[in-house]
């Protein structure tokens, strides 16, 4: 079982301009490092891109996806369920310190 190593993240606020989600939106640009011998390793870097919605005090990771750092190229992985569960948690908890 791996777990994510965040390095750097950024995020934003998420503007709806058509009004028709419920909630707010938020685009959490995570950058993670992993060993060399994980599939996922990349001299360069690996990010994965979060939508993280909260709806009526209730947040949820919307989406993700993985990329190439240096390229933004997506990565066609899926990250297993623990790293989901970390990844929610994270941005649950840099959500609170905003």
């Amino acid at each position: 079982m791996r777990r994510l190593e965040i390095i750097e993240y950024s995020m934003i606020e998420l503007i709806d301009p058509t009004g028709i989600l419920t909630g707010i939106r938020y685009e959490f640009r995570i950058y993670v490092k992993f060993d060399e011998e994980d599939e996922l390793y990349n001299e360069k870097g690996t990010g994965i891109r979060v939508i993280y919605a909260v709806d009526e005090g209730e947040g949820k990771l919307a989406s993700y996806h993985l990329f190439d750092r240096a390229t933004e190229q997506v990565l066609d992985f899926d990250l297993e369920d623990n790293e989901i569960a970390q990844l929610a948690a994270f941005c649950e908890e840099h959500l609170e310190e905003e």
